[in-house]
């Protein structure tokens, strides 16, 4: 199979001499479910077969996708429109069995081969061309990618014809309402969330369809396949510095598909030199070569965000013979090397990266959509909003998919470590007794079916991701360990075999990784906490999901909420549910007692309102609990969750739109590389310094306000700090109580740099003695004015000063369109939801695609600032 890093950037092939080219079938695809077509693929792939009566289909995509594009169902992330499209459990698994059918010009000469490759279909295929079954074996399962090599299929024409017969799963679950409904989805190599969890509603067709791309190659005799790219970095590295080498180790497989042996040579260039071997392959054979190392001079490293850049290489490996290229491969890669140590104080796994110690801040990330509609552009945006985060890891949560290589490729662009889940849940596989569930433990403690199918996709998932320098490690499952044939196949021969560069734990929650030392599942708690939890109360040491709430405002939710449901979630005590059942429906989880702090809300639009209030604070208090006790309590901390692939009402920093919500920038505040933050159980302030540099010569500013705005300042002092840690600067706690017991107050906390440039900028609203922001209830009117710079042809600075003298509270920024007045998405901002002090001015870059100073406008709208737009 053909190695598929190459795709994730584009390139086509064209090469004189050698006829090569690689391409994408995206086009002209025609569709049918098998009820309707009473003709067998021999006959179907055939040019003379009349497909007028067609309807034309998505591919890469799913049935379901397929018919929502051709207006056959509703939109199921809108309203209860899910409930009215036919589930595959209940209309039969031929309902979703559909024919997939394009044509494509191609011809090979005497000396060419040409190769179709699928990179993932679900569930299993029936493959034709020009008459002929292509596929003489079974090819199943949703995480394999498969090639063939259909030079002898071509017709002499050139015209060719490919109809795909698309199987769903065997075994497609009934969706009763369980995590992953009845369990039995996991007899496959699939998705597990498609039936159904408690974050998103079942997916009707269960993602049947040729999900992800398929691609034509030319090549000569030799096909070179899955390259590996190995870097080794030694010792204790600092970004930006000048470099001892590194040592790059590359290899490739190499398949001869001719009768005789074939002599040539394996190669690639990089920086003005030649890194070569002689190769003489056997006939009909495949055979891994490794080429010599070579040592890299001063090399660019890949680091993790918030630490250094994020220097990618490219180098093309080639086989040549005959002073012709037989085949090539472009892959990109990083030169870092990845380490884990096992911390004695904190019983948990660390993280190093080029020998600097790394602590966790990361994510658990789902899917980019739960109907599979991928598409570099978006995982792109996603990657950005978690880099914007100042997160650097994501977690590929179990119940998913190995991500494609662009979501790879977004991470090294944007430096986020990356944690690999393989394909198993606690729910789904066995962990819990679960009466939701239709075989007992002993019996989903084997899923799936076939092991020998989840040990090949494996395999390939590794091979197809491992020269990705933001892969960081390998996970076995969520929250349980594979069946033991399974696991000692990952653990003993397919990842020290095809990678052994990164850590492998065998389940997410594993003691190898975090030791329980509380007992309980090792992971959670799930919904809203009292902010002072995160801060007092010990967790495990390197927990891989804890999470809060995440609700979006107001424009958001009219997006999927339906006007008669654009209500207040009363929630029913004791129960997930709420009054509305469009809420309930999409897995709203309830905000307690916490919106009403901040007075009862009269409407959706004031219930949204202060629940960005809410967002911000949990996220915020999350982050910096944790930090405040780096190496003492934790290792890392990675948040369930930052994304949701439908329109969910539950953990995540933005909306399935892409609309950042304020969890985004509460937890962009407390995950900063240096931080300035307030403890709200025991008033210290602390600082804390996640560079690999000690923070010298910084100013500490610290400013109480009170509701008026009126300004005590607290302290102002010069202080430091060591590399990679936390520490305790004073304490305020008397202070604070007193200021705030009455109604409240606000508290600035500031860290400057020597040249007065702030490098921290963190700002509280406190609560009264009563637990109540009853202050924010009347506070008055404040007045601030904007003006704008566009900075280049995709950014534009928005300066936001406060005139009066009253404190503009939690200002929400919005780039919008000027005739429709709706959001322009994706756009990024450099800070959001932000409050300016009287006299004071904040300035914000916004960033957006396609820039329009004709066409669009900046709106303003905050907590006491009357709402109003700019031009730019």
């Amino acid at each position: 199979m053909k190695k598929l890093l190459f795709i994730l950037f584009g390139f086509f092939l064209a090469y004189t001499g050698a006829a090569q080219t690689k391409y994408e079938l995206t086009k002209d695809w025609v569709c049918l479910p098998i009820k309707k077509v009473n003709a067998p693929g021999t006959q179907i792939s055939q040019q003379n077969f009349n497909l007028k009566k067609w309807k034309p289909a998505t591919v890469p995509g799913t049935v379901l996708t397929t018919m929502l594009n051709n207006g056959e169902v509703p939109d199921p992330f809108y309203g209860m429109n899910n409930e009215k499209i036919p589930d595959i459990y209940n209309v039969g698994r031929a309902y979703y069995t559909y024919w997939f059918v394009t044509n494509f010009s191609e011809k090979a000469s005497s000396k060419e081969q040409v190769w179709l490759t699928f990179r993932g279909i679900n569930y299993s295929v029936d493959i034709f061309l020009n008459g002929k079954k292509v596929n003489k074996e079974p090819f199943k399962g949703m995480f394999l990618r498969k090639t063939f090599n259909i030079t002898n299929f071509l017709n002499a024409s050139g015209k060719n014809r490919l109809a795909v017969l698309v199987h769903p799963a065997d075994e497609v679950g009934n969706p009763n309402g369980g995590q992953g409904g009845d369990g039995t989805i996991a007899k496959g190599v699939a998705h597990q969330y498609t039936a159904g969890w408690d974050w998103i509603q079942p997916i009707r067709d269960r993602n049947t369809g040729i999900w992800d791309k398929v691609f034509i190659e030319k090549t000569r005799a030799v096909n070179l396949k899955n390259p590996h790219v190995v870097t080794l970095v030694d010792g204790k590295r600092m970004p930006g510095a000048n470099q001892k080498p590194a040592i790059l180790k590359v290899s490739a497989e190499l398949q001869n598909i001719q009768k005789t042996p074939v002599s040539g040579v394996l190669k690639y260039e990089l920086n003005n030199k030649t890194i070569q071997q002689k190769v003489t392959l056997p006939a009909q054979t495949t055979s891994e070569i490794q080429l010599p190392d070579f040592e890299i001079e001063n090399p660019k490293l890949w680091w993790p965000s918030g630490y250094g850049n994020q220097n990618l290489y490219n180098i093309n490996i080639q086989f040549v013979t005959d002073d012709k290229i037989s085949d090539e491969e472009k892959v990109t890669f990083g030169v870092r090397e990845i380490q884990t140590k096992w911390n004695e104080h904190t019983r948990s796994k660390q993280i190093f990266v080029n020998g600097q110690q790394i602590f966790i801040k990361g994510g658990n990330w789902i899917i980019s959509d739960a109907m599979l509609r991928f598409s570099k552009e978006r995982y792109d945006a996603e990657i950005r909003f978690h880099r914007d985060m100042n997160l650097n890891l994501i977690r590929i949560w179990g119940g998913a998919l190995p991500e494609r290589p662009e979501f790879y490729e977004a991470c090294d662009k944007y430096g986020l470590l990356v944690m690999q889940d393989f394909w198993m849940s606690g729910d789904c596989n066995g962990r819990w007794v679960d009466p939701m569930k239709k075989e007992d433990q002993w019996t989903r403690r084997q899923y799936p079916d076939d092991h020998q199918l989840f040990i090949n996709s494996a395999a390939d998932a590794v091979k197809m991701l491992r020269n990705h320098a933001s892969l960081a490690m390998w996970c076995g499952g969520n929250e349980i360990t594979p069946p033991q044939d399974i696991l000692h196949a990952l653990k003993d021969s397919i990842i020290p075999d095809l990678d052994g560069t990164r850590w492998f734990v065998d389940y997410s929650n594993s003691d190898e990784m975090s030791y329980n030392f509380k007992g309980g599942n090792g992971d959670g708690p799930y919904g809203i906490q009292d902010i002072s939890t995160f801060w007092a109360e010990r967790t495990w040491p390197f927990n891989s999901e804890v999470g809060s709430v995440g609700t979006g405002d107001a424009t958001s939710l009219k997006r999927f909420l339906p006007k008669e449901h654009q209500v207040i979630p009363v929630e029913a005590k004791g129960t997930e549910k709420v009054s509305d059942p469009v809420w309930t429906y999409h897995k709203y989880i309830a905000y307690g007692n916490a919106i009403d702090k901040y007075g009862k809300p009269t409407n959706m639009e004031d219930f949204a309102t202060k629940a960005q209030l809410v967002n911000y604070n949990q996220y915020r208090g999350l982050m910096e609990g944790f930090s405040a006790h780096m190496w003492d309590w934790y290792t890392g901390v990675i948040i369930w969750k930052t994304q949701n692939p439908w329109t969910a009402l539950r953990g995540q920093m933005y909306d399935y739109y892409l609309d950042p919500n304020a969890c985004l920038y509460g937890l962009r505040s407390g995950s900063e590389s240096i931080h300035a933050m307030y403890d709200p159980v025991k008033g210290n302030i602390m600082i804390v310094n996640n560079s690999f540099e000690p923070q010298n010569d910084v100013m500490l500013r610290i400013n109480a306000f009170s509701i008026e705005g009126e300004k005590t300042q607290l302290t102002q002092v010069f202080t430091y700090t060591e590399p990679s840690s936390v520490r305790l600067i004073l304490s305020l706690k008397d202070k604070v109580d007193k200021m705030s017991a009455k109604e409240g107050m606000f508290l600035s906390v500031q860290l400057l740099n020597l040249n007065q440039e702030i490098i921290s900028d963190n700002f509280y609203w406190l609560p009264d003695a009563n637990g109540d922001y009853s202050g924010l209830q009347h506070m008055q009117k404040a007045h601030i004015t904007a003006t704008t710079k566009k900075i280049s042809e995709t950014e534009v600075e928005l300066t936001l000063k406060n005139s009066s003298k009253e404190i503009s509270f939690f200002n929400r920024i919005s780039l919008i369109d000027k005739k429709t007045k709706q959001r322009l998405l994706p756009t990024f901002y450099s800070d959001n939801y932000v409050s300016i002090l009287p006299g004071e001015e904040k300035k914000i870059i916004l960033s957006y695609k396609d820039l329009n100073p004709q066409n669009n406008l900046i709106e303003i709208e905050g907590w006491n600032t009357s709402s109003f737009s700019i031009k730019f």
